[in-house]
């Protein structure tokens, strides 16, 4: 009993003790900022400058320092935003991987393979796997009256996964699928369907070129619009029984498995570990490799921000330097009194950094302010529009993220501080001789 004591008030003691060194260390830092002469008369030449021409130069480095954040949030923001949504909608009409036969390459035209449990089983081993979908494509030529347009049929099956299509689903319902039945319905394009006039319920006649020729009647069951065009005027989602039947396949044959990851920063990884578990005659594609050009466009997006952050940086440095230049000409007559009563060079150059900081901390904070600001507008009201055709979205999208925006922040005020070191060595050129003569 009397050591669970002692353990008990020594525990007590060393929580007191570290609750103290914690007051001791705040108030340290209290009166190091209330007494440190550095401190205070920065803080004086802040609340003099009000006065002085040198305060439209303060505001116009606090703008441009506010401005460039501000720029460099909406423009991180906005490309992450746009990648987001352009993968975003290329998975969603073909996952993260595909497992085709070693001799499909790029085609449309899926060659069969055999949808073994021993494979499923196989890849489901592997970490990071997510759906595994089977697929099966196939050319056709879509026709009324006198219009004909090329569509790939895309054959899905009941573990497909259409949370991508509902969520551009702008009519209808998307496919059910039955064991037994074989279903004619379809999911179509809006694009597609203003071009024949279609709606949904309407039939419609796909012509397949094959030995022999084959034609199909279709029913729309419902209506999507992605906005990337290049898909939307391609692809019809139907029942995978249908690419088997007209193929003349059986029930286990497909054109291919596709496979969704739960982080697409690994699917290189769990691409190359499918591959080394996969038969001789199959073959493994991820996403950036099927769709290079789209990848490599999204690339060159980061460029830009690149490009675009450094400038804004420049501009910041630009003007914030030429505010301290400015600040320490004008203060010229209170250098040369500092070093007449002893003022090292140092202790000086620190009145002028201690005020340059409050410039940069205040710049931050309103860019910060506006940044943020504009982006939640954007996000929840989406007043700033795009040019669906063009950019694949009907408005700008957005990514808040407010790890990137700390970086950014962290960056900007630790660059400007350290390049703000270089300026204050002027002060070592003012000789309290020279200066104190005239004020």
């Amino acid at each position: 009993i009397f050591s669970d004591d002692k353990t008990k008030s020594s525990s007590l003691q060393n929580e007191n003790k570290k609750k103290n060194k914690k007051k001791n260390k705040c108030l340290i830092l209290h009166i190091y900022f209330q007494m440190n002469t550095e401190f205070f008369i920065a803080k004086r030449i802040t609340k003099e400058s009000k006065s002085r021409f040198s305060r439209p130069m303060i505001n116009i480095a606090i703008s441009a320092i506010a401005i460039s954040i501000t720029v460099m949030i909406l423009s991180i923001s906005i490309v992450n935003g746009f990648k987001k949504n352009i993968i975003d909608k290329v998975i969603g009409f073909q996952s993260h991987i595909q497992i085709t036969h070693f001799n499909h390459g790029n085609s449309y035209i899926s060659e069969k393979i055999s949808n073994s449990d021993s494979l499923i089983k196989s890849i489901r081993n592997i970490d990071q796997i997510l759906n595994i979908q089977k697929f099966a494509n196939k050319t056709g030529i879509l026709k009324k009256e006198d219009k004909i347009h090329g569509v790939i049929i895309k054959g899905v099956g009941e573990n497909f996964d259409f949370s991508f299509f509902e969520k551009n689903l702008i009519k209808g319902k998307t496919l059910n699928f039955n064991d037994s039945l074989i279903s004619n319905k379809i999911l179509v394009s809006k694009k597609i369907c203003a071009k024949f006039k279609l709606n949904i319920g309407d039939e419609i006649n796909i012509y397949f070129i094959q030995n022999p020729p084959r034609v199909k009647k279709f029913k729309i069951s419902g209506i999507y619009e992605t906005g990337l065009s290049e898909m939307d005027e391609l692809i019809i989602i139907s029942d995978i029984k249908n690419i088997q039947k007209l193929n003349d396949w059986g029930a286990n044959e497909i054109g291919g498995l596709e496979i969704k990851v739960k982080d697409f920063n690994k699917v290189d990884d769990v691409s190359k570990k499918i591959y080394e578990t996969i038969d001789y005659n199959l073959n493994t594609k991820n996403i950036k490799e099927i769709n290079t050009q789209i990848f490599d466009w999204l690339k060159l997006q980061d460029l830009n921000v690149k490009v675009i952050i450094f400038l804004m940086l420049i501009i910041s440095l630009v003007n914030i330097t030429t505010t301290l230049l400015i600040l320490i000409l004008e203060r010229s007559y209170l250098i040369g009194l500092l070093k007449s009563i002893g003022a090292n060079d140092w202790s000086i150059r620190k009145i002028f950094l201690f005020n340059s900081i409050y410039i940069i901390t205040k710049g931050v904070i309103l860019g910060n302010i506006f940044g943020i600001l504009i982006l939640l507008i954007q996000y929840y009201f989406a007043p700033f529009s795009l040019d669906e055709t063009t950019y694949y979205m009907s408005k700008v999208p957005v990514d808040i993220n407010f790890i990137n925006i700390l970086i950014l922040n962290i960056i900007t005020i630790v660059t400007c501080w350290i390049i703000l070191i270089i300026p204050s060595y002027l002060i070592r050129k003012i000789t309290p001789i020279k200066h104190l003569q005239f004020k």
